[in-house]
């Protein structure tokens, strides 16, 4: 029987638990889902019998071993640090394996032997990550087919809190980990603009007013996210003088986060005392950047509540999260959303062309978001066009393939997740 083995059932696993449920039962498979909290996979699973629940110290050498052994297929949606244990196991049991997370240096050096074994990794197979890939892919390719020089790429992601649930001056509340968001941007970005190389440093990411200017788009703003550059060759895009993949927020969000940033809030170095450590006292060094514009945001976020900070925290990021964690949580009937974008200039015929591809996508509920959807499906997907020998390929890949992303894109969007064109 083949088995579908998947490690991790946090908060972007929802939605892929149920379409692997699903899949197991028409396709008579097995499905193994393993967490430490094996709890939390039993309410996930709703001790569906298509679906086997296993507690997993994923450090644990014989536990993983044992489990990966049993395995045609693995999904790692484990934090990207635990990644190479799972994939070392992968190479040694002869195991495919799927992830969501950015191909690292520490993957790269199992290429050779996942290719000598005839084994498939696709990492990147995620939202972003990954559906921005393929997508992206495949208009580039369309283009160039059709004679067509793309002069700028601009690919805009941003995970969201929809329209009807937006009640915060923030305009925002946690879809996905909390970790994330606290350090997001902190190694700066590299891009290029107009021919230009250019670097942001992480104290001016968010002090920007990058709006975006699309049709149902109103208030949101990007920031270039980490190293656009290394993905000009990726793409076989080298003679653009544009290309930059940004994170979406809403135009309100800058000016909060701005604050933060520089007041140096998400600093998770230096250790913090919490002892009599209040959050007014310890978010301080903030009052020099409060403005008319983010004073309602920083006292909603609760920096300058009289409470104690967790005794737990250790470093100031830590007390950060907490609050974000506390204060921008999804209600149980709220709803997310998740925005893409692509922006493509190109020349045809000595014509400049301009050519718009938007994805929005929003969730059911706080459980079943659309950031669970669009980060889980494409693995669910993938894992399924694997065992039914659909995908063939082999090696170690992120999702740019025609043989990866055409199939996968024509599944999405039998499952509600599809893209908008428009040619401007």
């Amino acid at each position: 029987m083949k088995t579908i083995v998947l490690i991790g059932a946090g908060k972007s696993a929802t939605v892929l638990i149920d379409y692997l449920i699903a899949e197991a039962e028409t396709n008579n498979w097995k499905f193994i889902i393993a967490d430490t909290d094996k709890e939390q996979i039993l309410l996930k699973t709703r001790n569906s019998k298509f679906a086997e629940a296993v507690q997993l110290d994923v450090t644990n050498e014989k536990q993983r071993g044992d489990l990966i052994q049993r395995a045609h297929v693995v999904i790692s949606m484990m934090p990207p640090a635990l990644h190479f244990l799972v994939a070392k196991d992968c190479v040694e049991y002869r195991k495919h394996l799927l992830t969501a997370s950015y191909l690292d240096d520490k993957m790269k050096s199992l290429q050779d032997e996942i290719s000598n074994r005839k084994l498939l990794f696709i990492c990147e197979m995620g939202l972003d990550p990954g559906i921005d890939h393929m997508s992206a892919m495949q208009i580039i390719n369309d283009i160039k087919a059709n004679g067509g020089k793309i002069t700028s790429f601009k690919s805009h992601c941003g995970g969201l809190v929809a329209p009807e649930s937006d009640d915060n001056p923030w305009h925002y509340k946690i879809s996905w980990n909390p970790r994330n968001i606290v350090m997001a941007g902190q190694s700066g970005a590299v891009y290029k603009l107009n021919n230009e190389i250019k670097k942001d440093a992480y104290e001016d990411l968010y002090d920007c007013s990058n709006k975006i200017e699309f049709d149902g788009l109103d208030g949101l703003a990007y920031y270039p996210n980490r190293d656009s550059l290394g993905y000009i060759s990726t793409y076989k895009l080298p003679d653009t003088a544009t290309f930059v993949r940004t994170t979406l927020r809403h135009v309100d969000f800058f000016k909060g986060w701005n604050a933060i940033v520089h007041a140096g809030l998400t600093n998770d170095v230096d250790t913090v005392d919490t002892k009599e450590l209040t959050f007014k006292k310890w978010s301080a060094p903030v009052s020099a950047y409060v403005n008319e514009a983010n004073k309602k945001m920083l006292e909603f976020l609760g920096l300058f509540d009289e409470e104690a900070v967790p005794d737990s925290a250790k470093t100031s990021a830590d007390i950060l999260q907490y609050l974000v964690e506390t204060k921008l949580k999804m209600q149980p009937q709220d709803k997310d959303m998740i925005v893409m974008l692509h922006e493509f200039e190109y020349m045809l015929n000595g014509k400049e062309h301009q050519f718009r591809s938007c994805l929005v996508v929003k969730g059911e509920d706080s459980l079943r978001t659309a950031m669970a959807k669009t980060v889980g499906l494409p693995l669910g997907i993938a894992a399924k066009l694997i065992l039914n020998d659909t995908i063939k390929l082999r090696g170690l890949h992120i999702p740019i393939a025609t043989a990866i992303y055409e199939p996968v894109l024509s599944e999405l969007q039998k499952n509600g997740i599809s893209f908008v064109d428009s040619n401007i």
